[in-house]
Order: C-alpha cells, then sequence, then structure tokens
C-alpha cells in the first residue's frame, strides 16, 4: 500500500540520506498510525539497521546518551527532535519496566515484533510504502486495541503498557480486544512497579481526552484502576438519592458523568471533577425517615485529594490548583450572590482559577441530573468579571493612608487604618466607586 501523503522537507531528507548511504530507514510509531487515522502530525520518529555510531556520522550534530540506540536530531521546524533508533531486540524484564538486555536487531521485523500494539507496529519506507505486518490497519479500521504478539508478554516486559492502552483508546475511541483486556486484568498489581512519574503522565493524558470518562471507566473496568486511584473505586454503590436531594447516581457514577460532561480540557480540572465528591465515602449518614447527608464533605475530598497528589508526584502548581478546585467546588451559584460572596470564591480559590472552578461546578450539576445553572454561564462569567474588578483587600483601594493623614489631618497611627477600613466597607458593601475623587469625598464625610 501507498501513502499519499505531503511530509516534512526534513523527514525527507532523512529517509533521502540514509538511503543513499546504503542503509535501510523506516519512518515508525504513532505518526504512521496517524497518517492512516487523518490526523494532525506532529511527531517523525524513524528506525534504521544503521548502529548509533554510523547515525552520528551523518548527522554529527544528533545527541546520544542512552543504551537503547536512539539518536536526536534537532527538529528545523521547532518541534520535538526527530529520534531515530537502531533497530533492535530485548530480552529479560525483571523489573516489569526495563529489558535486562538490548541488543541491535538484523531486520524490521526484529523492531517491530518488540512493540506494544499493532496499531503502533506500522513502518512507512521511503517509497512511501507501509509495512504491515501485523494487522495494524485491520485493528485501526474495526477500532481496537491489540498487542503485538502475546499480551502478556508485553505487559510483563513495561507494565506501563497497560495504561498506556487505556490511554489510546480514550484518546481514540477505540476498544481494548479482549485478549488484551484479559491480560491487562491479570496483570493489573504489575502496575505498582512503575514509577509515579510515569503513571501519572498516562492518567493526565486520559484525563485530557476527549472522551475522559469512558478512558477511566475502561481503567476501572481493567483493574487499574483500583491500583491507580484506589479511593475513587470506594465510591461506587456510596447511594445519594434522598427526598431533598437532586441526585440521580450513587457517588462514583455521579463524579464519572461529571467528568464527562467537563468542557474544560485542562487535565488537572477534570481529575479535580472526578474526586470531587470522593469525601462522600466517609461522610455519608442515612437517617431513618431516608434523608441522607455528606457534611463536610469537600473537606474530607481534599484531604483525599491531597494524597492523591502526593502519590502521582504532582507538580507544587498542580497540586495546588487541584486541591483548591475539590475544597471550594460546593458553591452556590445563582442570582442571589451578593458582591461579598462572589468575592469570598475568588479570594478561597484564586483569579487564576475561577473559570475553572465553574466549569467543575457546571459539570457537577450536569453529572447528578440537575440543570447546568439557573444561570447562563456567560452571564456568572461576566459577573466574576465585574467582581474582580474591586478591592479585594485595603491596599486595592485607590487611596492610601497619606490621603486620609492629609484629609484628616492625623498622625500615623491605628486612627488611619480604622479610616481606610471603613473605606474598604464603603466601596465593597455600600457601592461607593473605588476612584480616587469618590474615595476622597466619602472620606471627607466620615
Amino acid at each position: 500500500m501507498n501513502i499519499d501523503i505531503k511530509i516534512p522537507s526534513q523527514v525527507s531528507e532523512i529517509l533521502g540520506k540514509f538511503q543513499n548511504s546504503g542503509f535501510e530507514v523506516y519512518i515508525v510509531g504513532g505518526v504512521v498510525r496517524d497518517i492512516l487515522l487523518n490526523k494532525t502530525l506532529y511527531d517523525w520518529d524513524f528506525t534504521t539497521n544503521a548502529i548509533p555510531e554510523q547515525i552520528l556520522e551523518l548527522y554529527p550534530d544528533g545527541f546520544y546518551d542512552n543504551k537503547f540506540g536512539t539518536v536526536g536530531i534537532e527538529n528545523t521546524d521547532g518541534g520535538r527532535p526527530h529520534e531515530i533508533t537502531t533497530y533492535r531486540t530485548e530480552t529479560g524484564y525483571s523489573d516489569n519496566r526495563h529489558p535486562d538486555e538490548v541488543k541491535w536487531g538484523k531486520t524490521l521485523e526484529d523492531d517491530l515484533r518488540r512493540r506494544d500494539f499493532t496499531i503502533n507496529s506500522m513502518a512507512i519506507n521511503h517509497k512511501m510504502e507501509l509495512v504491515d505486518l501485523y494487522g495494524g490497519q485491520e485493528d485501526l479500521k474495526n477500532k481496537l486495541i491489540r498487542c503485538v504478539g502475546d499480551a502478556n508478554e508485553r505487559f510483563n516486559e513495561d507494565a506501563l503498557r497497560m495504561m498506556r492502552a487505556v490511554r489510546i483508546a480514550a484518546q481514540l475511541q477505540f476498544t481494548i480486544e479482549p485478549v488484551t483486556m484479559r491480560a491487562i486484568q491479570t496483570n493489573a498489581s504489575k502496575i505498582g512497579q512503575i514509577s509515579a512519574e510515569r503513571i501519572r503522565d498516562e492518567l493526565l493524558k486520559i484525563m485530557a481526552s476527549d472522551w475522559a470518562a469512558d478512558g477511566y471507566l475502561i481503567l476501572k473496568n481493567s483493574g487499574l484502576g483500583k491500583e491507580v486511584l484506589p479511593e475513587m473505586e470506594a465510591a461506587f454503590g456510596v447511594e445519594q438519592k434522598s427526598p431533598d436531594r437532586h441526585h440521580i447516581y450513587d457517588v462514583g457514577t455521579h463524579c464519572v458523568e461529571a467528568l464527562r460532561h467537563c468542557a474544560n480540557p485542562d487535565p488537572i480540572t477534570r481529575l479535580a471533577t472526578l474526586l470531587h465528591d470522593v469525601g462522600k465515602v466517609k461522610t455519608q449518614k442515612v437517617f431513618p425517615d431516608g434523608r441522607i447527608t455528606f457534611y463536610n464533605h469537600e473537606m474530607e475530598s481534599t484531604k483525599i485529594a491531597e494524597k492523591i497528589a502526593e502519590r502521582l508526584r504532582l507538580s507544587n502548581k498542580d497540586e495546588d490548583k487541584l486541591l483548591k478546585l475539590v475544597r471550594w467546588h460546593q458553591f452556590t451559584m445563582d442570582e442571589k450572590m451578593t458582591d461579598s460572596a462572589v468575592r469570598r470564591i475568588i479570594t478561597n480559590v484564586g483569579s487564576e482559577y475561577v473559570k475553572d472552578l465553574i466549569d467543575l461546578r457546571v459539570a457537577d450539576r450536569i453529572g447528578s441530573g440537575a440543570a447546568p445553572s439557573s444561570w447562563r454561564l456567560e452571564k456568572l462569567l461576566e459577573r466574576f468579571e465585574e467582581v474582580q474588578k474591586q478591592p479585594f483587600s485595603i491596599p486595592d483601594l485607590k487611596i492610601d493612608g497619606n490621603d486620609v493623614m492629609e484629609i484628616k489631618g492625623l498622625k500615623p497611627g491605628p486612627e488611619v487604618g480604622k479610616y481606610l477600613q471603613m473605606l474598604f466597607i464603603e466601596v465593597t458593601e455600600k457601592g461607593v466607586a473605588n476612584e480616587k475623587e469618590a474615595l476622597l469625598k466619602r472620606l471627607g464625610e466620615l
């Protein structure tokens, strides 16, 4: 099969240089899959029978500092460096993460045989001819994620491949075929041997996908969910239906449905949406009349989210965002909110996370079976923007202590602060404009 596609000039140049130097070279990896799916193309990777030293002779400015035979070449278009890897075979995976021994392979088949999934194990040569040794095209057509060869062997070689199967299924809206799924269920506990950082990266990619909720459900059904996010497992079956509550789902199902309706593509906001009610497991109280309460569940959810953030080794910034969104998700958003109430929300979560918090809250409502909001979302955002223009503390006033001392004839001392506090209340609660002229006039009247 010939591929009809215009490739970047540097990719064409790499193929030509290796071919003219007597080496085999192929485009490989996810980019081949994406070409066949007519998706936007980003990373171009190559495999060759040239060993690293020979690759460096062709590209002296390349960089090579690993044992896996990969030479990096600067991308002239400014993207991720192109990676050119020598054919290789791998044996022995005693830690379920890294091969105990890597040898240079002799043929393209040697190299493709070691790859994870059939849809990632196709190659394109310099003539733009597709090489498909393991049925990748057919699995693409049928929207299936299938391991190359024996699935148990592939997952024993690198247990992270199980997370990767879920992530690719979520990104492409594919199904993991039964044999591969059973192998994940059998080997799920081995994900514990993988570094937290690698697990985190795959989880956040699942959260960022267009089908994040389906991705989480695949993670759960595969057995990986209880290994990666065990706190969520306990939320399923925790009842919320009550005469005085609008919820139509149990806690776990509600969290998934909220995630399904989270329009915000940010993976941390999505993760916060999934975890926002996880504290209800510990705070549920059922009364004889059928009422169910979850008092302070947002605080318990925040404690749990903090443990998860530490376990996944989120960055300080991502952890801060996750915890603030979970902690303050339970705010009322309707036309009765005063400016003071809006200002408290902004103060608690931070102005940079207001949009994320609102998106989580909307998803929370829809995911419980309620209407999105009694307000139109754009009007709600406008309201928050308007309030953010108001002062949030005394230093935000357009006058300062020097103005007070001049108008009131005071010397530095507590009296100056009292007047500033009164002016702050005048602005935030009584509608006085935060403008110097208006503040000076009101100051004179106090």
